[in-house]
């Protein structure tokens, strides 16, 4: 708007002079009456200019209006096109990066994907018009289609339910502490009907239409809300979602273009992102989740379409009411470097043979990371050690692996990766007797050497 104003207000200024320079010349000539005369014409020449800067500005406010309210984008940031119907050919929908409507304001953007992967799914070398292989049907039915080239899953004939095939179909996956993440792109600019979209969240012993909790997108209206429906801590059973938490219209997810979403469930806490934003933060929801589920129904003609889809242990940081526990945590690693320069901990534990972390390590790993932040200078050899059950030639790479793991997880915390090196140990440095149970379990640990 300032470049109007500027260009405005030189017309006016060289109007004025023009007007100032006749005014001089026909006075001198006619006297008096020609001064009459001008003085008229020079105040319907204000009014002239002062109606058109008027009407320019009027101009310029009513299309920056219209684009708010209309969630367009200027000319040449990305222009829409409509989507298709699923087929061997192309849907053609943007695909870029920009965020016509999500609000800006007050939000978190906190949002951490959990370091250990559980699902996975880009759907490449997927083909079209097939079911997804790494995805199991609950309801309705649904097939891999193509956006601009892209991939993905289209959920079709109004009722398209979906699940991760997870591990050969077990519904106990999720735990207490995890992350989810997808795309998804669905076209109501004609205004031709929403359908019902969501995210549920199950306990391994529930079916469908049971759920811990849910996240349902309100695809109606030119805005769109968010709404969780959660079980309470309090209920005796997994399905009385009484408890609820609406984000109102928050943002524009029906444009027809890509948007990520994601979700952190910490023990308790159910936190949701649109575009990186949280929109819904529920403190105090009931633990259980076993496996989740995407749904998409009531739309005959115009599929919802999913990609990328992320399933991940851990989860962003929860918010602890009182900041003294994590103090005190923090406190503890501080204490240990100061005696010993290092840290020790068996409470970072792998599966048996395997470098893949168990859900429960994240709680310690989350400590050191938050040690890690609160010293930002520190530098640690992370060492893997093991017990001598098996020879060095598997104990020596598998402890490496390990130590490597966890470097891997701290930085998906957030740690600086130049802070840390992974070693590994092997069985040569054991600190208890072999011999035992007991001993051996003291042996398998991590340590944190102060560099």
């Amino acid at each position: 708007m300032r470049h109007i104003y500027n260009s405005l207000k030189n017309i006016i200024m060289k109007t004025r002079l023009i007007i100032m320079l006749l005014a001089g010349l026909f006075a001198a000539a006619t006297g008096v009456q020609a001064q009459g005369w001008l003085g008229k014409i020079k105040d319907k020449a204000k009014d002239a200019v002062k109606s058109k800067v008027e009407r320019k500005i009027d101009n310029a406010i009513d299309k920056g209006t219209d684009a708010v309210l209309d969630g367009k984008l200027p000319k040449g940031e990305g222009d829409d096109k409509d989507p298709k119907s699923t087929g061997d050919a192309d849907v053609d929908a943007t695909t870029g990066d920009t965020d016509p409507g999500t609000t800006t304001g007050d939000v978190k953007s906190d949002f951490v994907r959990g370091s250990v992967i559980m699902f996975e799914d880009n759907m490449a070398g997927e083909q079209v018009g097939e079911f997804p292989s790494k995805w199991d049907l609950v309801r309705g039915n649904a097939e891999i289609a193509t956006v601009n080239g892209q991939p993905c899953i289209a959920l079709v004939d109004g009722d398209g339910w979906i699940t991760p095939l997870v591990k050969e179909g077990i519904k106990n996956y999720l735990g207490d502490v995890f992350t989810v993440e997808y795309d998804m792109l669905f076209d109501d600019r004609p205004k031709n009907g929403a359908p019902s979209i969501e995210l549920d969240i199950m306990n391994e012993n529930e079916k469908h239409d049971h759920e811990l909790f849910t996240i349902h997108y309100n695809m109606a209206y030119d805005r769109q809300s968010i709404t969780c429906d959660y079980v309470r801590p309090t209920a005796e059973g997994y399905t009385n979602t009484e408890g609820s938490a609406t984000a109102h219209e928050v943002c524009v997810i029906n444009d027809g273009r890509w948007h990520h979403f994601a979700l952190s469930f910490n023990k308790r806490a159910i936190k949701f992102y649109v575009d990186g934003k949280r929109v819904i933060n529920v403190p105090n929801a009931k633990a259980g989740a076993g496996w989740l589920t995407l749904w998409s129904g009531g739309m005959d003609k115009r599929p919802t379409y999913i990609k990328d889809v992320v399933i991940a242990k851990g989860a962003v940081d929860l918010y602890e009411r009182n900041a003294t526990d994590i103090d005190a945590k923090v406190a503890a690693i501080d204490e240990a470097i100061k005696q010993s320069g290092k840290f020790v901990t068996n409470n970072i534990l792998f599966q048996t043979a395997k470098a893949d972390l168990l859900p429960e390590s994240m709680e310690e790993i989350q400590k050191v990371a938050q040690y890690m932040k609160a010293n930002p200078t520190a530098r640690f050899e992370v060492q893997g050690h093991t017990d001598n059950q098996g020879s060095d030639a598997v104990n020596d790479p598998l402890s490496q692996k390990r130590a490597e793991a966890v470097v891997k997880a701290l930085v998906g915390l957030g740690c600086d990766e130049f802070n840390l090196r992974a070693v590994g140990k092997g069985s040569h440095e054991p600190v208890a007797d072999n011999s035992t149970e007991a001993g051996r379990a003291k042996n398998r640990r991590v340590e944190f050497v102060k560099k």
